[in-house]
């Protein structure tokens, strides 16, 4: 079975992916890295020359080939459960967690961050409530949700640990 988290940027996806890693025993993949890697650019890079039509293309591909694999944690980006083919591979072998904060929380993790390409705009916090409220209802399509905005990695680590010990 494998663990994938999924949730806007800035909710801790990446340090919880790490750490629930250390813990269970089980391998990382993330997806952007597998992009990059691909690719031989960055995510930037790709939004900047090729667009997000392309990267969301090669981000099912990605989801696709991964989510046949077990044992493993994924760090979603941000967008996939925007595809309902990414969340039906998703949950074939495993469960999907939606890692959440408050725009305000987000806004702080992210404000130094130069590598999300959604967000190099001038008004972060009104392109940061457009997303979630876009994609709110895609979110919803996870197994489970927790709102990270006031947990410690390891306090978000022992709620995902409380859903496994029901499954």
């Amino acid at each position: 079975m494998n663990i994938t988290l999924v949730g806007f940027m800035g909710t801790g996806k990446t340090s919880v992916a790490k750490k629930l890693v250390q813990i269970m025993n089980m391998e990382y993949i993330s997806t952007d890295e597998l992009i990059e890697k691909k690719e031989g650019v960055s995510i930037n890079d790709i939004f900047a020359e090729k667009g997000e039509f392309y990267f969301r293309d090669l981000e099912k591909g990605i989801i696709r080939e991964i989510s046949n694999l077990d044992g493993i944690v994924i760090d979603a980006g941000g967008g996939v459960i925007i595809d309902q083919e990414n969340v039906n591979n998703l949950k074939s072998n495993g469960i999907i967690i939606c890692l959440q904060a408050d725009p305000d929380t987000i806004l702080e993790r992210m404000k130094d961050k130069k590598d999300r390409p959604l967000l190099n705009v001038d008004d972060k916090m009104a392109k940061i409530n457009e997303l979630l409220e876009k994609r709110a209802a895609y979110y919803q399509k996870a197994d489970y949700f927790i709102d990270t905005s006031n947990l410690s990695i390891d306090e978000v680590v022992k709620r995902i640990q409380g859903f496994l010990k029901n499954i």
